[in-house]
């Protein structure tokens, strides 16, 4: 049944500044992570850490501007630290996930120092440059992530180079051979140092059209009201800047360098798409991306119709053979609490910790932490400093852990601290939350042990149940050969009714500590999930 460790396995999104302050300079690192493992691993249950980026960075992207690939920054620790925390985790039990940032680099790196020296420089075409168009002007249409045109003119050597970001985060050209020669090697230095996997950072944008064709004006605009981009992202289709067929081959060789260390795992952020196009990540006989993000759902409306369709065609989609990853945040994204309320964000913790995938939690989430305005003198996101720019701080404020200064984040004077901390922070630190048997942290800790206890929800297969009240209630069985789950969720704030077919024990409900069992109509709450363990199972 079971194939791979990911497959069973919970993974947490750590954002590492923003975890635990270990060194005590106002900002989370890696060994205020090595710290935090025995609440991941022994309070809270998760099986993995995506780490998120330490390699050494001007840090104008929290880190996703990369200065050196095999080089931790002194702000998140050392090589040593890495080491230490691997060495820890495993003994834990806990796989380590590291960030993997091929797309581009900081102006920083040696290597576009190197290129951007002259036209003659042997690195010159590890990035992307082009001459002005005839007459003048950038050399085509695309818009930036981070507002504005995606092409920087440099006067030194009289050309424009690519940023899809920030224009301090230029574009390397996987066109190059000794580009991806150089990349693949920054892969082995970490997975010989002991990493699990990687999540690979925008992987869909590796490849760009090769003619660099304008994008297509979108005339009603193409606004993603689910992520938080600047407004210029969305005044065309992203057709030609991203997603070129040739990405796939390139996937594939990552993959195939992550294949000779065994067990190890690939996860790839990629933005929205068909269900058709998802797959397509897989690869060719599932030679590509282990867990591709299937970010559609994460941009689904919260309604119980809409949610069951786009589930459908994720399943139906889904290559024979594979398994999918499902996160309902992340740290570019409105919190859950925030987005859906807090009612409906423990509903949601039903639904990500019970579908037939890998979850993925992002930091607090567990906690019910909510996004926080953070003011313009404090903020670390360079994604707004573009005017009309839209600033990510806010959905990745500090792990509150205790009642004690900084609500335990870090000793250092708040002023110092990487970002403000929680506001309510009194209320959702995890101290707090463990006193309290009906928080969301004993929430989420009973769905981890109801999950860890359960081999249907863990492995196995899922049919939806049909219900009269499709648009307020998603319901479904999970099964293996000796495990019979059923799930029903009611996202909506009305009383609503769903026919499961069968009677069990409640295990885990979102509004009561304990209801006992479960006839074959279940009557829902408000606000109200249940996971029920089914009478009549196979010993």
């Amino acid at each position: 049944m079971r194939t791979s460790w990911w497959q069973g396995a919970v993974i947490y999104e750590n954002h590492l500044p923003s975890l635990r302050d270990g060194s005590g300079d106002g900002i989370g690192d890696l060994e205020g992570l090595t710290q935090s493992l025995g609440y991941l691993s022994a309070t809270l249950g998760i099986d993995a850490v995506w780490v998120g980026p330490f390699f050494k960075s001007p840090l104008l992207d929290q880190g996703f501007d990369v200065a050196d690939y095999t080089q931790v920054d002194p702000v998140f620790g050392s090589i040593e630290s890495f080491d230490h925390l691997i060495a820890v985790a495993h003994k834990r039990g806990l796989k380590i996930i590291v960030d993997y940032i091929p797309n581009h680099t900081s102006d920083q790196h040696p290597w576009f120092v190197e290129s951007r020296s002259s036209r003659t420089n042997p690195k010159r075409d590890w990035y992307v440059w082009r001459d002005p168009k005839p007459g003048g002007g950038v050399p085509n249409n695309w818009t930036s992530e981070a507002g504005g045109s995606v092409w920087e003119w440099d006067e030194q050597t009289g050309q424009y180079y690519l940023h899809s970001h920030l224009k301090q985060q230029p574009d390397l050209n996987w066109r190059t051979v000794d580009v991806r020669a150089a990349m693949l090697d920054v892969l082995r230095f970490w997975l010989d140092r002991g990493a699990d996997g990687v999540r690979i950072d925008v992987a869909h944008m590796l490849m760009k059209d090769p003619q660099f064709r304008d994008n297509p004006v979108a005339p009603k605009g193409n606004q993603n009201p689910f992520d938080l981009q600047h407004p210029d992202f969305g005044t065309q289709l992203h057709v030609f800047d991203r997603r070129h067929p040739d990405t796939q081959a390139v996937l594939a060789e990552i993959r195939a360098v992550v294949d000779h260390y065994p067990g190890a795992v690939t996860i790839a952020e990629i933005e929205a798409m068909s269900w058709q196009d998802w797959a397509v990540y897989y690869g060719a006989g599932l030679d590509g991306m282990h867990l591709p993000f299937p970010f559609r759902l994460l941009e689904t409306p919260w309604r119980a119709d809409l949610l069951r369709a786009e589930l459908d065609g994720l399943y139906a989609s889904l290559p024979t053979g594979a398994w999918p990853i499902v996160a309902l945040g992340n740290h570019d994204r409105e919190r859950l609490a925030k987005r859906l309320g807090p009612e409906q964000a423990r509903v949601a913790a039903v639904l990500l910790l019970t579908l037939a995938a890998t979850p993925c939690l992002l930091y607090g989430d567990e906690l019910g932490l909510i996004d926080q305005p953070v003011p313009l003198d404090r903020q670390r996101d360079y994604f707004a400093r573009a005017s009309g720019g839209v600033s990510r701080d806010s959905t990745r404020i500090p792990m509150p852990w205790d009642d004690g200064p900084n609500f335990g984040f870090s000793s250092a004077p708040e002023g110092q601290l990487w970002l403000p901390v929680a506001r309510n922070g009194a209320d959702v630190n995890v101290e707090a939350q463990l006193r309290d048997p009906e928080s969301f942290l004993n929430l989420y800790r009973r769905l981890l042990r109801t999950r860890a206890d359960s081999t249907a929800l863990r492995y196995g297969s899922i049919d939806f149940i049909s219900s009269p009240s499709a648009k307020e209630v998603l319901a479904y069985a999970r099964r293996t050969a000796d495990d019979h789950k059923v799930v029903a969720l009611n996202l909506s704030d009305r009383p609503a009714t769903v026919d499961v077919g069968v009677a069990g024990t409640v295990l885990v409900c979102t509004t009561a500590p304990a209801v006992g069992s479960a006839g074959l109509v279940l009557e829902l709450e408000p606000h109200q999930a249940v996971v029920i363990d089914v009478r009549g199972r196979r010993p």
